[in-house]
C-alpha cells in the first residue's frame, strides 16, 4: 500500500463507509471505489473541526485548499460546524458526493446549506476531492471569500407620554475635512467656519484649524447636521477644498428645539436595545472588500416604539424659562402620584457642564428644612404652632448661625420660623436631634436613596449622619456636608404630596429599583409640613407666587466656595406636580422664585389633580 493510503487509512479507517455492493471491492481496472466515501467522509470530518490543514491535504490542491479554508474559518466565528455527507459518493474513477453543511454562530443564528463536490481516483488509486471554492459554499469563487456581520434593525422610535413620537432615528449629515487634501488649511478653515457657525457659535476658523493640525493625516468631523439644516449650506460645502459629506442615521429628537440630558440616556438606551435585537448576516466579499451578495441572514428584528413619561409641553416651558439666563440653570419635573419624570431642562451653560439637572451634587441650602422641619416635629422638639426665637444671629455649638440680612423676627411661631426661612430657629432646634435624624428623613423623601432607572441615570444628594452638634447644626439649614441635586429635591417634594416617596420612571412600564426602602416619612407630620410649605407661597420667601394658588414650596440660598457665593434653589408642588429649579451662583433664591413663576404660568391648566 502506497504511504498516502497508509496515512488516509490510519486517519480515517473508522469513517469508512459501506457503499453499494458493485462499489465495495476493487475493480477490474483496480481502483478501490470504497476509499472514496472514506476521504468523502475525512474531508466533512476535518471542516467539523474547523481544521484547514487536515481538510485541505485530503485535496487535489491542498496548498490552495488550505489558504482558502484558514481565511474562511477565521471569517466566519462559528461556535460549531458541521459538515457531513448527504449523499454518498457514486461513480467510477470521477464521484459525485454532496455534503451537508451547518455554522451554528450561537443564539439560534444557524447556516445550512448541501455542497456538492467531485472526487477522482489517481492512477495509484488515490482518491482526493477535487478542489473548488464550491467546495464550501457553492457561490464561493477563487476572488471571493465570505463575512459574518451584526446587522443592527433601525433603532426604536420613543413617544412621549400621550404615544406621539418623540425620538426617532432620522438621516443626518455629517460635515467632515480630509487634511491630505486640504492645500490651504487657514483658507479652508475661515471658509467653513463662515457656513457652519450659524449652526453652531462654537465653530470658528481657529477651532476648525485645531481640528485639522491635531489629526493631520485622518478624516476629521466638524459637525453633525440634520438634513433639513445642511441641504441649503451642501453647494456652499461642497465648494470647500477638502470637505465630504458623509450621511448617517441618528437617533434624534423630532423637535430640533427640544433639549434635555433625559435624551442622552433613551439614546443609551436604544443602543442597548439595538444590540440585543441584532440579527446577522453571511455575505460574498471579493478581492477589494467590498461586500456582495447575501448568502444568509436572519434574527433581523422590528423594534417596537417605546414609550416615555416625558410631556412635550411642560419640557418646552422649562426650557423656555430657564435658556436665556447667563448662569448655570435645570428644571426637574416629576408626576408625584406616579413618580414619571415629566421634564428635565438645562440651559447652555448647564449643559457645558454636564446633566447637573440629574447628577449635580450642591448644597441645597433652605430648601433642605423640608428635612429639618420633619425630623423637628417628629422627633417632638416642636410643633408647628410652637412659639421660637428667631434672633437675626445665633451661637450654638460654636458655630454662629446668622440669618439672611441677619433679620431678627423675635418670638413666632414655628411655621412662620420656616415660611420666613429663619436659620437660627432650625439650627438651635435641631442641635437638639439625635445625630442620624436628618439623614433618616432624607431617606424617608429620597435623598441619599440610589435609584436605577432604565434610561435614566441619577443621584439624588447625600445627607451623612452627623458626628457632633456643629456638623448637625450645619446640616440642618442645608450647608455642610449635605449636597442633592434638582432631581433629588424634586423627588423629595413630590414625597411630601404622596406622603411615600414615588418610584421614578422614564420608561413606560420599566419603573427603577432602588438600593433600599427606608422608612416613609412621618404621615403624622405631613399636613404640618404641606401647610407650612403652602405659607412660604402665601406669605414668606416666594410670595411673589402667591397668585397661584395651591402652590406650596421653599426657597433656599446656599452658600458655596469660600462662602461669598451663592446657589439659588425653589422646590415647590402643585397639584399632581413636584419641581425643583436651580441657578448656580445666583446669590439669591427670588431669581430661581421667578423661573418658577415663568416655567409655571403656562401650563397651569395642563397639571391634573
Amino acid at each position: 500500500m502506497p504511504a498516502k493510503r497508509r496515512t488516509f487509512v490510519s486517519l480515517f479507517g473508522v469513517l469508512l463507509l459501506v457503499l453499494t455492493a458493485a462499489c465495495t471491492s476493487t475493480s477490474k481496472d483496480g481502483i478501490d471505489r470504497s476509499e472514496a466515501a472514506s476521504v468523502a467522509k475525512g474531508f466533512a470530518a476535518a471542516m467539523s473541526k474547523k481544521d484547514a490543514s487536515a481538510a485541505s491535504k485530503l485535496t487535489d490542491k491542498p496548498a490552495e485548499a488550505k489558504k482558502l479554508l484558514a481565511a474562511v474559518f477565521k471569517a466566519l466565528p462559528a461556535k460549531k460546524v458541521s459538515f457531513s455527507v448527504a449523499t454518498a459518493p457514486s461513480g467510477k474513477s470521477s464521484a459525485s458526493v454532496s455534503f451537508k453543511a451547518s455554522w451554528d454562530f450561537g443564539n439560534k443564528q444557524v447556516w445550512a446549506y448541501n455542497v456538492p463536490a467531485t472526487l477522482k481516483a489517481g492512477k495509484d488509486g488515490d482518491w482526493d476531492v477535487i478542489w473548488s471554492p464550491a467546495d464550501v459554499h457553492p457561490a464561493l469563487t477563487a476572488d471571493t471569500t465570505l463575512s459574518y456581520d451584526k446587522v443592527a434593525p433601525a433603532g426604536p422610535t420613543f413617544t412621549d407620554s400621550a404615544g406621539q413620537p418623540l425620538m426617532s432615528e432620522q438621516t443626518v449629515d455629517v460635515v467632515q475635512v480630509d487634511p491630505t487634501q486640504v492645500t490651504d488649511p487657514a483658507g479652508t478653515s475661515s471658509a467653513l467656519a463662515g457656513v457652519l457657525n450659524q449652526f453652531d457659535p462654537t465653530i470658528t476658523a481657529d477651532s476648525i484649524a485645531a481640528q485639522l493640525a491635531a489629526s493631520p493625516t485622518k478624516v476629521v468631523a466638524i459637525v453633525t447636521l440634520r438634513s433639513a439644516d445642511a441641504d441649503p449650506v451642501l453647494g456652499a460645502l461642497q465648494q470647500i477644498a477638502g470637505v465630504s459629506i458623509s450621511i448617517q442615521n441618528r437617533l434624534l429628537t423630532v423637535d430640533s428645539a427640544m433639549n434635555s440630558p433625559v435624551f442622552t440616556g433613551l439614546k443609551a438606551f436604544s443602543d442597548k436595545e439595538v444590540k440585543a435585537h441584532q440579527g446577522w448576516r453571511v455575505s460574498l466579499v471579493d478581492a477589494k472588500g467590498a461586500t456582495g451578495s447575501v448568502l444568509a441572514e436572519g434574527g433581523l428584528e422590528t423594534l417596537p416604539n417605546i414609550q416615555t413619561t416625558m410631556e412635550p409641553a411642560i419640557q418646552s416651558a422649562a426650557q423656555l424659562a430657564i435658556e436665556k439666563l447667563p448662569e448655570q440653570a435645570a428644571i426637574v419635573a416629576l408626576r408625584p402620584s406616579t413618580g414619571a419624570v415629566l421634564a428635565v431642562a438645562q440651559n447652555d451653560a448647564a449643559n457645558a457642564e454636564g446633566p447637573i439637572a440629574l447628577t449635580g451634587q450642591y448644597p441645597p441650602g433652605s430648601t433642605f428644612k423640608i428635612v429639618t422641619s420633619t425630623a423637628i416635629i417628629s422627633a417632638g422638639v416642636a410643633t408647628a404652632d410652637s412659639i421660637e426665637p428667631c434672633p437675626g444671629t445665633a451661637t450654638i455649638e460654636g458655630r454662629t448661625i446668622p440669618n439672611e440680612n441677619k433679620f431678627d423676627l423675635g418670638q413666632i411661631p414655628f411655621h412662620t420660623a420656616f415660611a420666613q426661612s429663619c436659620n437660627t430657629t432650625m439650627a438651635a432646634l435641631a442641635s437638639k436631634l439625635p445625630g442620624d435624624a436628618l439623614h433618616n428623613t432624607a431617606l424617608g423623601c429620597g435623598i441619599g436613596v440610589d435609584y436605577t432607572t432604565p434610561g435614566l441615570t441619577t443621584l439624588t444628594g447625600k445627607v451623612p449622619v452627623t458626628t457632633n452638634a456643629a456638623e448637625q447644626v450645619e446640616s440642618a439649614i442645608g450647608q455642610g456636608s449635605v449636597v442633592v441635586s434638582p432631581f433629588g429635591l424634586a423627588l423629595c417634594a413630590a414625597s411630601v404630596v404622596t406622603g411615600q416617596t414615588p418610584t421614578p420612571d422614564l420608561i413606560v412600564g420599566q419603573p427603577a429599583t432602588a438600593d433600599q426602602k427606608p422608612a416613609p416619612m412621618p404621615a403624622a407630620v405631613l399636613p404640618a409640613l404641606r401647610s407650612m410649605m403652602t405659607e412660604v407661597v402665601t406669605s414668606g420667601t416666594a410670595k411673589q407666587l402667591k397668585n397661584i394658588s395651591g402652590l406650596a414650596g421653599k426657597t433656599g440660598t446656599a452658600q458655596f466656595g469660600d462662602g461669598t457665593h451663592s446657589h439659588g434653589w425653589f422646590v415647590a408642588t402643585y397639584k399632581d406636580l413636584a419641581f425643583a429649579v436651580l441657578l448656580v451662583g445666583a446669590d439669591s433664591s427670588t431669581p430661581a422664585v421667578n423661573v418658577a413663576g415663568d416655567f409655571l404660568k403656562p401650563i397651569l391648566n395642563a397639571i391634573p389633580g
